[in-house]
């Protein structure tokens, strides 16, 4: 293999990585995968749900590396990334402190952010500041207000202790908690649930910290609202392009909130994917077109 072949093979492959953050608690590492030529300036940040990891992003990583350097991390307490020692620490705050310290890491000055539920509330928040970094945000099925009825739902299994006697059975289980994120075929379920366990003593269990339940099961009413008029304010303050996914059959992300929040945003575009809840999974040639044209755009854009 000549030099030239071997760098294209290595920037067409993922690449593990890890940087050091800090929390009130002390340090701990953030693991992500990167994709595509690790020089370029051009950077889409692609940051997963609740209990996920951000190798849900592989198959879209893989088409966007021509163009982008993609990043996904695993957001503390997930994947291969460090657990907090105080779990009451998990939430929006330092999920968007250990972002600013990764991209710090990139040596980037701007970065494109895709964001799947939490992934896009972190997002969201990160791109309400002044001098954010965020240039472009794809918000995938989520914005500033959350249907109760579904964070009830989401809180009635996250934290909850399961194991497995096979890698299949948690595969499938994962699968279960996540049917709505679309009809996914076994191989595309065993993709993306795969990296979400591990083996420890001959059973198989979840990668994610089960106390980032504390803090979820803590959030007062009152809490909540603050919360959300704060995204609120967010939203009205980013001054570049968004855009807001929402699955057909969603029960965390109403119409009533898209149609507010293309109103309330300054630059807010909406699609809706047919046959899918919370949230689309992005694996399809449709919806990864859907991102490619918000973030590529036809080829004079692509510059």
């Amino acid at each position: 293999m000549t030099e030239t072949s071997a760098s294209t093979a290595e920037r067409s492959a993922p690449r593990q990585r890890y940087v050091q953050c800090a929390s009130a608690g002390g340090l701990h590492r953030i693991a992500y995968t990167e994709w595509g030529d690790p020089a370029n300036p051009r950077v889409l940040l692609c940051v997963h749900g609740l209990t996920r990891s951000g190798r849900d992003f592989d198959r879209l990583a893989a088409q966007f590396a021509g163009t982008y350097r993609v990043v996904c991390p695993d957001v503390a307490g997930r994947g291969l990334s460090s657990w907090l020692s105080n779990p009451n620490l998990y939430g929006v705050p330092q999920y968007v402190a250990d972002m600013i310290t990764l991209i710090a890491r990139l040596n980037v000055e701007t970065v494109d952010w895709f964001g799947t539920s939490m992934g896009g509330l972190i997002g969201l928040a990160l791109a309400g500041l002044p001098e954010t970094p965020i240039r472009k945000l794809l918000l995938n099925d989520v914005g500033p207000h959350l249907e109760p009825a579904a964070v009830q739902r989401i809180g009635d299994y996250v934290g909850k202790p399961v194991r497995f006697e096979t890698l299949q059975q948690g595969i499938d289980y994962a699968a279960l908690l996540a049917q709505t994120f679309g009809p996914l075929t076994p191989e595309e379920w065993r993709e993306i649930n795969t990296p979400l366990l591990h083996q420890q003593g001959g059973e198989w269990l979840f990668r994610y910290d089960p106390r980032i339940a504390v803090p979820f099961a803590a959030t007062t009413e009152e809490a909540a609202k603050l919360g959300e008029a704060v995204l609120w304010q967010s939203l009205a303050a980013f001054p570049g392009p968004v855009l807001v996914v929402r699955g057909e059959q969603s029960d965390l992300l109403s119409r009533e909130t898209v149609a507010r929040m293309v109103e309330s945003g300054r630059a807010v575009s909406s699609a809706e994917i047919a046959g899918v809840g919370h949230a689309p999974a992005f694996l399809s040639a449709d919806q990864i077109d859907l991102a490619r044209q918000f973030f590529i755009g036809p080829a004079a854009d692509a510059s």
